[in-house]
């Protein structure tokens, strides 16, 4: 704010001093004067000297100042923004907040809260929502709470709520006291969505269980002993085989579990390697196994390196035999036990020191879904996705150099079909007998599941707060937009084309286009840009863009159609279609600065069992797939998680505006579609999308959405497609005047004014509002007929459609347009698919405002 304007204001420790008024804003000033004049009227009424100067004038100073007196209070609440900030921060929280009174009567509740509570408007409907099978807990812990902020007390709870669709649900509920500002009672809730956490941590659990199991259960016995020889952990296999439980191995001696020669020999466990030991049971029993064990290494041990703990497999009567093929094959008995091998619940692959399959357990085949004769002499790394085989072949190589003795790594494998799987990958050396590496031995983990959930979690999060804030910064730009471009076509219609101002004029309404497309992008990123979804055929479509892409491209780059044979149409906007290729034609052309090849491919797919890619569970169905190859730069693994993510950029300061990808994200998903893609640095891109085939069952007023995107683009944008039909083209360049009353309902004072005078200018007589409070108030002060409202969909208080509910109980009749900065498909729901009432997208030329209110008031 420019130092030394009205509104500037001073800061001192973060609270806002408001500025000085002047006297006559006072609201102490305009009481006094009232209470005096109005005493003075009624003295004068009272004594007849009602049609006196004296008593008229006092009467008309009476009036005069309660109108100042109530125009002083008002400007005097307006004038708090913390408290709109606050309220409106609170509105927008992700968050449930709801405030009640002593009574437990609702006081405020915002967005939020009724989405997390279908709607509920009282506690007792909260309460009654929690009557079913399986929620007795969740009602009662409820009930404690009521009585907790009844009683002024604070507290917590999570709880289950079965919504309205059936789904299981948690909340988690906090509520403590508050004071209002008369010292009354009341409670603040607070609500959060906690069921995506809930399925994070039940999948872990269960998984830890899961390991848990396989470890206590494994077909040979396992302990840990610490530096001391003191046992630290064992299984229930070596438990049973000595007759006890592992809670009563567990701080015992390991040489109270060993006989003859070998007891106080081996109470501390000093070496890796292998040794056959006699074991002996409490009843007596004995039995000779062999051990296998390495050590973990104490980070502050002696000088000698003393052992942290132990690593002890304990297989009994195992015999050891030479490999006839020699000591260095990976797959010789002697570093395999058939076994343990074949059995193991884990994945297990042998590697050669080329890099080779040289044996693998029918765990890892199912894992993954093949043939072993798919597997063994072939590279392990075409089994490992592109874009990990890098780190793979690093962590691997230290093995084999004797860097580290093992490691462990995350990687992601292709597993049947289209499935992508997430294990954990654990890694160690094969020697022989001399202790010269023979191969490595790789254990596998399946941690999918998991892994999805946590990313599936993180990512809507992510993705949710991105697509919330683009939405917003859209919608805020839309109503921005409107005025400039409207108060542009005002300007437009006062110079023509021989004035000095007409080309200045132009640019600006030009430039306030440009900003238009901008934030469509953000709309569409956001997936609340209207749709018109019709039949496309993708091969003919393509073909169509062949030239275009061509131009786009350029000469040094070559670029190939492969179309699938008889591919089924799909169904989408094919403006956003003709959008999606065009940009990732631009994103390939930018990869290969030196030239290259571009090839666009198509087929038809039919997926069997959902497929999980990433973030994104992608349900069994008929789809098309189209995917973009090209041989360009790659992408980094570090950046192929924000890719689609709005104005992010790898480009250089200016190079791009960062929103090409996350508008093919936007309009993918917004058509029921996925985009995938799978890139490594130096290896190429390829884009692969999937677009559901269309079916009989076309989308629901499809042909009203695309006459509502039509009306929306009928800016004389010279960069937008001609739309087929709008609501000005009825008119064309026919008189856009009329008649009429208008209520017109908008909180934004530019758009509202630009509004009142376009529709005044066309002959309407125009009636205004700045809320939904306001516009009830005008039709019951207003004596003549309101033949049109045009009201926002988002406004503080009362928004549109609530508007809307109202009037048509005394309007039944009236006609209505609703206006947002958002696409009407969100809004779609709510207004209950009512034909009368018509949508007008924001930004809107005065071209547009006037033919779509004449159309409205026409028909």
């Amino acid at each position: 704010m420019a130092t030394g304007s009205k509104d500037n204001r001073d800061y001192d420790d973060g609270q806002a001093i408001p500025p000085s008024r002047p006297l006559f804003r006072r609201p102490g000033l305009w009481v006094v004067i009232t209470t005096f004049s109005a005493f003075w009227a009624a003295y004068l009424h009272l004594r007849g000297l009602d049609l006196s100067a004296l008593a008229l004038a006092v009467t008309g100073l009476t009036v005069g100042s309660l109108a100042a007196l109530t125009w002083t209070l008002g400007a005097s609440g307006n004038a708090d923004p913390v408290s709109a900030l606050l309220r409106r921060a609170v509105d927008a929280a992700g968050d449930g907040v709801l405030i009640t009174d002593q009574a437990g009567d609702f006081v405020y509740a915002n967005p939020a809260f009724h989405r997390l509570f279908d709607k509920a408007a009282s506690l007792d409907a909260i309460e009654k929502a929690l009557e079913g099978d399986g929620q007795d807990a969740g009602k009662a812990e409820f009930k404690r709470l009521r009585a907790n902020a009844e009683n002024g007390l604070a507290g917590h709870t999570e709880l289950a709520l079965v919504t309205a669709s059936g789904a299981l649900e948690w909340r988690r509920l906090n509520v403590s006291p508050t004071t209002g500002a008369r010292g009354q009672g009341g409670a603040l809730w607070r609500a959060e969505d906690i069921t995506a956490g809930r399925e994070v941590d039940a999948a872990r659990r269960q998984q830890e269980s899961n390991l848990a199991d396989f470890l206590d259960l494994l077909p040979v016995g396992f302990f840990s002993a610490d530096g001391d020889g003191q046992i630290l952990y064992a299984n229930q296999t070596l438990a049973d085989w000595l007759g006890v439980t592992p809670q009563e191995m567990t701080s015992r001696p390991l040489e109270d579990y060993l006989s003859g020669g070998t007891k106080g020999e081996v109470t501390v466990p000093a070496a890796e390697g292998s040794a056959e030991l006699h074991f002996r049971r409490p009843d007596g029993g004995a039995f000779k196994a062999q051990v296998v064990q390495t050590l973990c290494i104490s980070d502050d041990g002696d000088e000698d390196g003393a052992p942290a703990y132990s690593r002890s497999v304990v297989i009994p009567d195992m015999k050891w035999l030479n490999s006839p093929g020699g000591e260095d094959a990976p797959g010789s008995p002697e570093i395999r036990l058939h076994w343990l091998f074949d059995e193991a619940p884990v994945g297990i692959v042998l590697l050669d020191l080329d890099g080779n399959v040289a044996e693998c357990n029918s765990a890892f085949l199912g894992l993954i879904g093949l043939n072993p004769e798919d597997l063994i002499g072939r590279p392990f790394a075409d089994r490992v996705a592109q874009e990990d085989r890098g780190d793979i072949a690093t962590a691997l190589s230290k093995v084999v150099m004797g860097t580290a003795r093992a490691t462990h790594i995350e990687t992601r494998m292709p597993g049947a079909g289209e499935r992508q799987l997430v294990t954990s990958l654990y890694a160690s050396r094969l020697e022989n007998a001399l202790g010269e590496i023979s191969g490595l031995a790789l254990h596998f983990i399946d941690t999918t599941e998991q892994k999805n959930l946590e990313v599936q979690f993180a990512q809507s999060q992510k993705m949710e707060a991105i697509g919330q804030l683009a939405g917003g910064i859209a919608h805020d730009f839309n109503n921005l937009l409107t005025a400039m471009i409207g108060f542009s076509d005002l300007l437009l219609t006062r110079h023509g084309p021989d004035d000095p101002s007409f080309a200045d004029i132009q640019q600006i309404k030009q430039n306030a286009n440009r900003a238009t497309n901008l934030v469509r992008q953000l709309l569409a990123f956001s997936r609340k840009q209207t749709l018109a979804p019709v039949r496309i055929d993708v091969t003919e479509q393509l073909n169509e863009l062949t030239s275009l892409l061509g131009r786009l491209i350029g000469a040094k780059i070559e670029l190939s159609m492969d179309h699938g044979h008889d591919l089924p149409p799909i169904q989408a906007d094919r403006g956003q279609f003709d959008q999606i290729i065009v940009n990732l034609a631009v994103n390939a052309r930018d990869a290969m600065p030196g030239g290259g090849q571009m090839t666009i491919r198509t087929q038809a797919l039919d997926i069997k069992e959902p497929v999980q890619r990433g973030p994104d569970l992608m349900p069994k169905g008929k789809y098309i797939q189209i995917e973009v190859i090209d041989t360009g730069t790659g992408i980094r693994k570090e950046d192929m998680e924000r890719i689609f993510e709005p104005f992010f950029s790898t480009k250089e300061v200016g190079a791009g505006t960062g929103l090409g990808l996350s508008t093919v994200y936007g309009i993918i998903h917004q058509s029921g579609g996925y985009v995938f893609v799978d890139s490594a640095p130096g290896d190429g891109t390829t884009f692969s999308i999937y677009l559901p085939e269309y079916t009989d069952a076309v989308v629901a007023d499809a042909a009203a959405v695309e006459a509502a995107l039509d009306a929306a683009q009928a800016q004389d944008q010279a960069q937008d497609k001609a739309p087929a039909k709008t609501p000005s083209s009825k008119a064309g360049d026919a008189d856009l005047t009329g008649a009429g009353t208008v209520l017109l309902v908008e909180d934004e004072d530019a758009v509202r004014m630009f509004g009142a005078r376009a529709l005044r200018n066309k002959g309407y007589h125009v009636l205004e509002a700045d809320n939904g409070e306001g516009a009830l108030d005008i039709i019951s002060a207003t004596d003549q007929p309101i033949d049109l409202i045009i009201s926002d969909v988002v406004m503080p208080g009362m928004d549109g459609h609530t508007l809307v509910r109202l009037v048509r109980v005394e309007l039944p009749d009236v006609k209505i347009i609703l206006m947002s900065g958002y696409a009407e498909d969100v809004y779609r729901d709510e207004i209950g698919r009512d034909p009368t009432i018509h949508f007008l997208a924001k930004p809107f030329s005065l071209k547009g405002l006037a033919s779509m209110v004449k159309d409205v008031m026409a028909g």
